[in-house]
C-alpha cells in the first residue's frame, strides 16, 4: 500500500516558527515531526511514500531526499503557492498514488501511535474510505463525525443510540474513486467528499484511544517536545544492572 503524507500547509497558527521552517520539519523529541511518520512507515514495511508540499517545499525535499535514510522511496507532489486543500492535494498526487489500489493518507502535522501496519486490512469492500477517529480534544470539543459500531456518520452530535462524537485523526485509507471528480490542480476540501460518502453508507471507521496530538500551535508543539524528550531520557536512563 502506498502512503501520502500531507505537508503542504502554511502553518499559520504556528507562526513565527513556520515563517522560515515548514511545519513538518519542526522538531519534537529530537527529530522533525514528519520523521516520526517515516520511521513508523518503514517499520511497518510501507515503503512507497508520496509527500505533497507548497510552503518552503524545497526545504522538505532537501531534508528528506529520496527516503533511503529510512529505507523508503519518497516521491514529491509540488503544489502552487497557497496549496490545493486536502482533497485537491490528494487528487493532484493520484498519478503517483495510482488509480486502482487504496492508499493511506496521514496529516503531516499530527503525532499518533496508531499502528500503521493495520492500514492494508481496514478498508471494506464497497467502502470509499476508512477513518481513524480519536476522542474530541479540548481545542475541538464538538468533534467532526459520529461513530456507531464500525460505521461513520456525518453528524458529529452522535444523536443515534450507541453512536459517539469523534474527531478525525488525520489518518485515513481511501479508494482513488473518492477523488475522481476533482480535476488536477483544483483546490478542494476533503470533508464534503467524506460526508457525501458517509450519507451513501460507504465510510467505515475505528476509534483510537492511544496517543494522538494535533500539533497546531507553538504551545502544543512545545508540550509534545517536552513529553517525548522526557520519555526518551527515561528510556535511556541506566538501570541498576547497567550501573
Amino acid at each position: 500500500m502506498k502512503v501520502m503524507i500531507l505537508a503542504a500547509g502554511r502553518g499559520e497558527r504556528m507562526r513565527p516558527l513556520t515563517d522560515h521552517t515548514p511545519k513538518p520539519l519542526l522538531a519534537v523529541g529530537g527529530k522533525p515531526l514528519i520523521a516520526w511518520h517515516l520511521e513508523r512507515l518503514s517499520e511497518a514495511g510501507l515503503c512507497e511514500v508520496v509527500i505533497n508540499h507548497a510552503h518552503l517545499g524545497a526545504q522538505i525535499e532537501s531534508a528528506l531526499g529520496d527516503g533511503s535514510h529510512w529505507g523508503l522511496s519518497i516521491r514529491y507532489s509540488p503544489e502552487p503557492p497557497g496549496a490545493l486543500e486536502t482533497a485537491g492535494g490528494i487528487a493532484n498526487a493520484l498519478p503517483l498514488l495510482g488509480d486502482a489500489a487504496p492508499f493511506m493518507v496521514i496529516n503531516g502535522d499530527i503525532w499518533c501511535d496508531w499502528d500503521v501496519s493495520r492500514a492494508a486490512h481496514r478498508l471494506l469492500p464497497g467502502d470509499l474510505a476508512h477513518l481513524v477517529l480519536v476522542p474530541n480534544p479540548p481545542q475541538h470539543p464538538q468533534g467532526d463525525f459520529s461513530l456507531r459500531g464500525a460505521r461513520v456518520g456525518a453528524d458529529a452530535t452522535a444523536g443515534e443510540p450507541g453512536a459517539r462524537a469523534c474527531t478525525f485523526s488525520g489518518i485515513g485509507i481511501y479508494r482513488p474513486q473518492l477523488f475522481a471528480g476533482i480535476a488536477r490542480g483544483t483546490p478542494a476540501k476533503l470533508a464534503p467528499l467524506l460526508r457525501a460518502a458517509m450519507d451513501a453508507g460507504r465510510v467505515s471507521g475505528e476509534f483510537h484511544e492511544g496517543r494522538w496530538e494535533d500539533v497546531g500551535t507553538p504551545q502544543r508543539l512545545a508540550a509534545l517536545d517536552d513529553e517525548l524528550g522526557a520519555a526518551s531520557a527515561s528510556s535511556a536512563a541506566p538501570t541498576r544492572r547497567d550501573i
